[in-house]
């Protein structure tokens, strides 16, 4: 269970950052072979959201505080582009659950939230476009939950 916290990853995800559904980002990004892994595509995120010991083990990864799971590595490695660009290489499934991550994190782990922030995107430059452009992929139905 520990291994599927990458989507945490996601959180960033985060966050996040993965998954399929058809959304034309994804179909253009696969087209020039740029999309990100679907490895991860079959992980819990629910199950992941709903404990607190797997949670904080995806922080502490994300913070280097502590070791990642091969799940956690992938996500830090793709999370800075992730957020650059507005997730662009992520299918609709992964936008789905980088937004679902990240609203969790914001409602259930305040703290952690901020550290996360803090390390990821100190200046807030890239995540208040990113999370503008998820909102707006939910209006659009391409992100939903």
């Amino acid at each position: 269970m520990d291994s599927r916290i990458a989507v945490i990853c996601i959180i960033f995800t985060v966050f996040t950052v993965y998954q399929t559904a058809g959304a034309p980002q994804k179909d253009t990004a696969v087209a020039n072979g740029s999309a990100y892994t679907t490895k991860y595509d079959n992980i819990d995120v629910d199950q992941i959201l709903r404990s607190k010991r797997l949670v904080n083990s995806y922080v502490q990864c994300l913070l280097d505080k502590k070791p990642c799971t091969p799940e956690g590595a992938e996500l830090k490695k793709i999370l800075p582009d992730a957020l650059k660009t507005q997730c662009v290489k992520c299918n609709s499934y992964q936008k789905n659950t980088a937004l679902k991550v990240v609203e969790h994190l914001q409602r259930d782990y305040a703290t952690e939230w901020k550290l996360l922030l803090d390390k990821w995107d100190p200046k807030r430059e890239y995540f208040q476009k990113f999370q503008t452009f998820l909102a707006e992929e939910k209006k659009k139905g391409f992100v939903k939950f």
